[in-house]
C-alpha cells in the first residue's frame, strides 16, 4: 500500500499493491495497522455504505457536521467517477480548497477523507458501484453540505451541464458563504 498526499491537509489517496498473474489479480483493499503507520491517523471505521449510480449522477457534496462527523475511505469498485473532497475545517491551512481525483475500478485507487470535508462525486462510467468506509455512524438530523455548482469553489466535475443529474435535495444544498464563511 502506498499512501499518497493531495493538495489537502491530511486527505491522501491509498494506492494498493496490486499482484498480478494469468488468474487474474489479488490486492489488499486496506489494512488498519498499515493505514495508522503510513499516515500518523488512528482512524477506526464502523461502517460501510455502497451506492449504485447511472452516468451523470452526481451526488454532494455531503457531510455530517458536529459529533457526528464522518471521515470515510472512498472508491470505485466498478465503473469510473470523479471524486471530490472539500475542505471545511475553519482552522485548517486548506480551508475552502477542493481536490479532485478519478477513481475506478482500473485504478483501484482510494481516497481517505478526514472529518470536516465535504465529499462528492460524479459518474463518468455508464454506471458505477461506489464504496464508503465511515468511522462514524450516519446521523440525519447532523446532514449538511454545500451545492455542487458553488461559484467560490469552481469545481470541474468531468461532465458536461446538460448530463448532470441531482437529487432534490442536492439541488437545495447552499453555498460556501451560506454555510461555512
Amino acid at each position: 500500500m502506498k499512501i499518497i498526499e493531495t493538495s489537502l491537509k491530511d486527505c491522501y489517496l491509498i494506492e494498493p499493491t496490486i499482484f498480478e498473474d494469468e488468474r487474474g489479480y489479488f490486492y489488499e483493499k486496506f489494512n488498519e495497522k498499515k493505514f495508522h503507520e503510513l499516515t500518523g491517523l488512528d482512524t477506526h471505521f464502523v461502517q460501510d455504505n455502497v451506492s449504485k449510480s447511472s452516468y451523470g449522477v452526481l451526488r454532494g457534496l455531503h457531510l455530517q457536521k458536529g459529533e457526528h462527523a464522518q471521515a470515510k475511505l472512498v472508491s470505485c469498485a466498478e465503473g469510473k467517477v470523479f471524486d471530490v473532497a472539500v475542505d471545511l475545517r475553519p482552522d485548517s491551512s486548506t480551508f475552502g480548497k477542493w481536490f479532485g481525483v478519478e477513481l475506478s475500478d482500473e485504478n483501484k485507487l482510494q481516497l481517505f477523507i478526514p472529518r470536516g470535508f465535504a465529499h462528492g462525486f460524479s459518474v463518468l462510467s455508464p454506471t458505477a458501484i461506489f464504496t464508503y468506509k465511515c468511522d462514524n455512524y450516519y446521523n440525519k438530523e447532523s446532514e449538511s453540505g454545500v451545492i455542487w455548482n458553488d461559484k467560490d469553489l469552481d469545481i470541474d466535475w468531468k461532465l458536461p451541464l446538460s448530463d448532470i443529474i441531482l437529487s432534490e435535495k442536492d439541488q437545495l444544498l447552499n453555498t460556501m458563504n451560506q454555510n461555512f464563511l
